[in-house]
Formats: C-alpha cells, structure tokens, sequence
C-alpha cells in the first residue's frame, strides 16, 4: 500500500470516474485503474463498483476511502512539519463565495502570492455546499461562507460584517433618496440570485422580516446566478437589487451613483472562515486571513470583527 494509491483512491472517489480521476492525477488511466486494482487484491476488497456510472463506492470502500483521506491528512501533516511551521509556503486550496468581493480577491490573490513566493494559492469559486463538501472531503484546506456552518469537524472564525445596499435603476422611484428603508422595498421589482446562492436567502431572511411570504406566487420575472447579470438587469429592465456592500469596490462611478445605502439598522451579513479542526495549515491560512483582512480594512475600517 502506498501514498501514491490512497491518492488515486480518493481521487476515483472525488470524480467517480476512473478517466476524469486519471486527467486530475495527470497519469494514464491504465496507470491509475491499474493502482487502485492492485490496492484492491492487497486489501482482499472490492472498493469500487464498477458495474455503475458513474462508479460508486461499496459499503467497504466507503470505509476504506474515508480512513484513506484520514491517511492523506496525516502525511501532509508530515510535511508541514518537515518544512517547519513557520513558514509560508505549499499549496493551499480556498473556496470562496462568488459574491464575496470579487474584486478585492483578484487584487488579494496577487498580493498574497507576491508577498509569499513560496506559496500557491489555489481558489475556487463555490456555493456554500460545494465549499462544506470540498473541506470535507480534503479538497479545500479552508472556506470563505456568509452563513453558519454546523458541523463537528469544522471550526469557523468570524472575519467580518458586511452591510447590503441597493442597487437602484435610474428611473427607480427612490433613485431620488439619499438613502433608503427596508420597509420600502417592493417584491415586485427586487431581482434576486438563483435558487442555491447563499445571498438569495440571506435577502428573502431581510423580506421575511417586512412580512413577505416566498410562498406567495412571486413577481420575480428572472433570476439569475451571477450579481453582474442582476445589475445588467436593473439598468435595461429597471427595478432593484441588493448587493453586498464590498461589490462597490469594482463598480465605476456611474454604476455607484445608482447605489443606495440603507437607514438604521441596515442588513448585514457575517462573514467567516472555515476550516477543519485538524488543520494542518495553520501558518498559511493565518496568512491568508491577515492579508485579506487588511484588504477589507481599507473598504470598511468598522467592518472587522
């Protein structure tokens, strides 16, 4: 048994399929069906069955599969500690929340890297399931969420607070308000994220305070998945949005003269990082959440927690 095999194991896993686990090891498939066959005769198991597509696992090889990636934590812990714990360096995987600055997170990325030439940092675009899925399964050594995440094996660190503001068309009835009330939002022009986005239901929670019913037959015409688009679709279809407030960081003037901020208490939003309890990057990370931190400063001195 060896590393290498626990690796296209888990990997087989991860992609349930045997060629797409072989394109992400950049090996030949015969090269990695041939590992994780021979893992198989040594263990006197059949991991994975290969009767199905995709592959899945068997009831034995979900176990096997799951101390393997316990295996492949450890000796990344090794390393770390061969490489000393104080240095940043090593790759290190992110996933983070399309509406989480964007912006800054280009400028952040770059900075990070240049300040740290020993480190690769890997960041992903995800929904909050798919970053809780990634950090379970050891493929994100860390999480950037907006909402609480209740599992035992993770721990969060609140970063900070992020207040919404409305992103108003021209002709929009309040365009005229320097700033604005909840209680003057309208269900019938609001367009929103689509069913999955985190930002969607922390904006349905706000409404759900006003006494609005999602149940009720919506007037929403469209929703969409990415913040740009719902701008697009306020200034050619008119109406409003909300966006958190970091987004004003890559806005140019045009577009923040359309933008309202909201009256006492405004909405806002927690953000956190979450990783597991076992991390083994600790140095990094630290890192990482101090060079972003001091991005967001400088946007929001207040926000920090």
């Amino acid at each position: 048994m060896t590393v290498t095999q626990l690796k296209y194991l888990v990997a087989v896993d991860d992609h349930r399929s045997f060629s797409r686990a072989a394109e992400h090891c950049l090996v030949t498939q015969p090269s990695l069906s041939a590992q994780v066959k021979k893992l198989e005769g040594d263990l006197g198991v059949e991991i994975f069955d290969r009767s199905t597509t995709p592959v899945r696992p068997t009831d034995a090889g979900r176990r096997i599969i799951r101390q393997a990636r316990q295996v492949l934590e450890e000796v990344e812990r090794l390393r770390e500690l061969v490489h000393g714990e104080s240095e940043v360096a090593g790759e290190l995987h992110v996933g983070v929340l399309p509406t989480v600055a964007p912006c800054i997170l280009t400028r952040f990325m770059t900075e990070l890297t240049g300040r740290y030439p020993g480190l690769r940092l890997r960041v992903a675009e995800l929904q909050t399931d798919g970053i809780v899925e990634g950090l379970q399964k050891g493929q994100l050594d860390a999480g950037i969420l907006a909402t609480p995440v209740d599992n035992p094996d993770l721990t969060e660190r609140l970063l900070f607070r992020e207040s919404f503001v409305a992103y108003l068309a021209p002709e929009h009835r309040l365009s005229s308000s320097r700033r604005i009330r909840i209680d003057q939002l309208r269900r019938e022009d609001l367009w929103l994220l689509r069913e999955g986005h985190c930002l969607r239901a922390q904006v349905l929670d706000i409404c759900a305070d006003m006494g609005w019913d999602e149940a009720e037959p919506p007037a929403l015409r469209f929703e969409s998945g990415h913040l740009e688009t719902l701008m697009r679709l306020v200034e050619v279809k008119g109406g409003m949005t909300l966006l958190p407030r970091l987004i004003l960081h890559g806005l140019s003037e045009e577009r923040r003269s359309r933008v309202r901020s909201f009256d006492e208490p405004q909405p806002v939003r927690t953000i956190r990082l979450v990783h597991r309890r076992a991390s083994v990057r600790k140095v990094a990370l630290d890192a990482f959440v101090d060079r972003f931190l001091a991005l967001v400063r400088e946007e929001m001195p207040d926000a920090i927690l």
